[in-house]
């Protein structure tokens, strides 16, 4: 590489050094912020009662550690004095990609290093757990963050030991890690308190024009949600209506992505008069807004309004995520007022309403944590949703987060042309007040799950008191919902409830279009006190999920049929066009550039979603 390069690349550097200093100085980097004190404070205390537990049984450690030493011999030996005798002595696991160039097998120093870098991690993890007397949650954090730790360090993430980078390197003259800076620089400066990679290119994708596209038109209003109502695509509808809430989270196009793979399209073609509730993304004049405002003026309004248009009394309800869970809180509400039945039905995905299984999200929730992050959400007035998606991409951070980094500031690649991509890196906020309550009084008090645990409206919310008929779908492989504790709170309702586990993730299990043919899904009409025990005895079916729900929710809908329906009515006419004007409200995202390849991201999202 000639003087050029460098002269250009140390600029650069330079110019990125200045900007993060500059950042660290107005107090905007993640270094200063409350949250990150907390958790070096309790990495600390998590440390100490490991080394505490260390040093009062060293055998256990001197077991790990012995294994470790034999072990790095025998990779010695496999790779420098018998290369290519014999199978690896450490190998990555199913699905991880990251040494899938051939020269970390086929060149001795790369091989050498890739195993002695994956016997490093496991020796490392292997002495959390060969240590007793720590507390399981103390265990899980350590775990969770020393994974992170040890993923940081891969060799696949630094230049010098990554023999595709080095090559790559070399044979661009270093424009790669030019380019690379270029874009890190741009993703500083449209991140919140921790750097947020770019997955895809935001110009890419135009709500309504490319995403969200089903037709319909916004119905009603107010300072919490829009209420859209789809455009009938049959003669004849189902009488009875189905009403979407999605979680406030995320923005609710993810269900109408695009025709191919729209949920809320499906349904439409398949005679169902959809409404949907589109989220407000919240800023700081909405600090105080929280859970029981998002049930009271959002889902109960929602369903007044779905009623008015209609006429019709009852309608049958879907709820996803955090939005399931609003669902089911606004049913226990009407159940609490002793009101009448609002809903034939209700679904929820991928919903959590016990929280004692919070999965690697658990490693967040503690006492200090929580007070730190409803001290850092008190500054802004919410949670910046920036941050909230870095978060989730670190519950898998290989492929969700430093794939991401090598790809962008070490290849220098420009970001890629992908709808669920898109959808992924259009954050939303959270209210500050509403934050608070889901992680206090749901994630690590467990109060809805819990008689008398949380007030709505003046009354008690007791999930027990819920009789309506309900279909849980979760997903085998989600790591935000586990299809565990999903099923534990599945069993918290009285009515009659069907629990079918779907195949792939949280998103991916979700959004599977029968079209596709790609994931199946498990029954079993046994209600089983325990998750394994339903799993034991589940029968696998081809096919989407979907057509098993609308043969299910097709019982609560009378087989009279009634007119397509108009969008609108006239107490609620059309207020403007599908999807409506809260969902393009956008966090300050920099402009990114035009896409290269489509596929690979493709893969690895829909692995991990």
């Amino acid at each position: 590489m000639d003087q050029n390069f460098f002269a250009d690349y140390f600029a650069k550097l330079q110019e990125v050094n200045q900007q993060w200093w500059k950042e660290l100085d107005s107090g905007k980097s993640a270094l200063n912020s409350p949250l990150n004190r907390a958790l070096n404070e309790l990495n600390m205390e998590d440390t100490a009662k490991l080394l505490e537990g260390a040093m009062k049984q060293p055998s256990n450690l001197v077991k790990v550690q012995m294994n470790w030493w034999e072990k790095q011999l025998q990779i010695w030996q496999n790779v420098v004095m018998e290369p290519n005798e014999g199978d690896p002595i450490v190998q990555a696991e199913r699905g991880d990609k990251r040494f899938a160039d051939d020269a970390w097998q086929e060149e001795a120093i790369y091989n050498f290093i890739k195993q002695s870098y994956l016997l490093f991690g496991e020796t490392l993890l292997k002495t959390i757990e060969a240590v007793d007397g720590i507390d399981d949650r103390a265990r899980d954090r350590l775990t969770f963050f020393t994974r992170q730790t040890i993923n940081a360090m891969s060799p696949s993430n630094f230049i010098s030991t990554n023999p595709e980078l080095f090559k790559l390197t070399i044979e661009s003259n270093g424009q790669n890690l030019v380019k690379g800076l270029e874009l890190l620089q741009e993703d500083i400066k449209s991140s919140s308190d921790v750097l947020k990679i770019r997955m895809t290119n935001s110009d890419a994708f135009q709500l309504g024009r490319d995403i969200a596209t089903t037709e319909g038109g916004v119905v009603f209003k107010n300072e919490l949600f829009e209420l859209i109502q789809y455009k009938a695509k049959t003669e004849q509808v189902s009488k009875v209506p189905v009403l979407i809430v999605p979680p406030f989270i995320n923005k609710y196009y993810i269900l109408d992505l695009r025709e191919k793979n729209s949920l809320v399209n499906w349904l439409v073609e398949q005679g169902h008069t959809v409404f949907l509730m589109s989220w407000r993304n919240p800023d700081a004049s909405m600090r105080d807004v929280d859970f029981e405002d998002y049930v009271l003026d959002g889902v109960a309004k929602a369903v007044d309004t779905v009623e008015a248009v209609t006429g019709e009394k009852q309608c049958n309800a879907v709820g996803y995520c955090i939005g399931g869970t609003l669902l089911a809180t606004t049913t226990a509400y009407y159940a609490a007022r002793r009101m009448r039945q609002r809903f034939k039905s209700t679904t929820y995905f991928t919903t959590l309403l016990d929280f004692s299984m919070p999965g690697e999200i658990g490693a967040y929730v503690n006492e200090q944590m929580v007070s730190a992050i409803a001290a850092q959400n008190s500054l802004k007035g919410y949670l910046d949703g920036r941050s909230l998606s870095v978060t989730f991409s670190l519950l898998r951070e290989n492929s969700l987060y430093w794939n991401y980094y090598v790809d962008n500031y070490l290849k220098g690649n420009t970001p890629v042309d992908f709808d669920l991509l898109y959808w992924n890196s259009d954050s939303t906020n959270v209210s500050a007040a509403c934050h608070n309550t889901l992680l206090r009084n749901l994630y690590l008090e467990n109060r809805l799950a819990q008689k008398q645990g949380i007030k709505v409206g003046g009354v008690w919310i007791d999930l027990e008191k819920v009789k309506t008929p309900s279909y849980f779908i979760s997903t085998k492989d989600d790591h935000i919902a586990l299809w565990e504790g999903t099923y534990i709170g599945a069993r918290k309702l009285s009515g009659d409830t069907t629990f079918v586990l779907g195949e792939s993730g949280h998103i991916a299990g979700i959004v599977n279009h029968p079209s596709k043919n790609k994931y199946g899904y498990y029954v079993n009409e046994s209600k089983t006190d325990s998750a394994q025990e339903w799993f034991s005895g589940a029968e696998r079916k081809d096919g989407s999920w979907w057509t098993h729900w609308q043969a299910w929710v097709t019982q609560f809908s009378p087989e009279e049929k009634v007119d397509a329906r108009d969008v609108g009515a006239e107490e609620y006419p059309v207020l403007s066009a599908a999807p409506g004007d809260y969902v393009k409200q956008t966090l300050p995202i920099k402009p990114t550039r035009s896409a290269e390849t489509v596929a690979k991201a493709a893969t690895e999202v829909e692995s991990e979603s």
